[in-house]
C-alpha cells in the first residue's frame, strides 16, 4: 500500500503539451488519437510525453505536401489563446 506522500511526491501532470511546443517535426511520426476522453483529440508521441496536433495544423500540413511531396520536416508557429488560436505550418529544409 502507498501512503499519500509518496503518491503526492510521485505524482506527475497528465497536462498535454502541444504541436507548437516542438522545435521541429518530421512528417513520418505516428499520429494516435485519444478517444476515451471528454474532447478526442490526436497527438504524437515523443520521448512518452503527448503533443496535441490539432486539425487546422493537418489541414495546413496537407496544403503545403500537396504543393512539396518531399518536405521531410516542418515546424508549427501558435498565437493566441484559448479560442482565438490559430496555427501556422512552417516548412523546414
Amino acid at each position: 500500500m502507498t501512503t499519500l506522500k509518496e503518491t503526492a511526491l510521485g505524482y506527475e501532470s497528465s497536462h498535454i503539451l502541444n504541436i507548437a511546443d516542438l522545435k521541429e517535426v518530421s512528417i513520418d511520426l505516428d499520429v494516435q488519437e485519444d478517444n476515451e476522453v471528454e474532447f478526442p483529440y490526436k497527438f504524437i508521441e515523443i520521448e512518452s510525453k503527448r503533443y496535441r496536433v490539432p486539425s487546422s495544423v493537418l489541414i495546413n500540413l496537407k496544403v503545403l505536401l500537396d504543393d512539396n511531396p518531399n518536405m521531410s520536416k516542418f515546424k508549427v508557429k501558435k498565437i493566441g489563446e484559448g479560442m482565438n488560436t490559430s496555427y501556422t505550418v512552417v516548412p523546414l529544409i
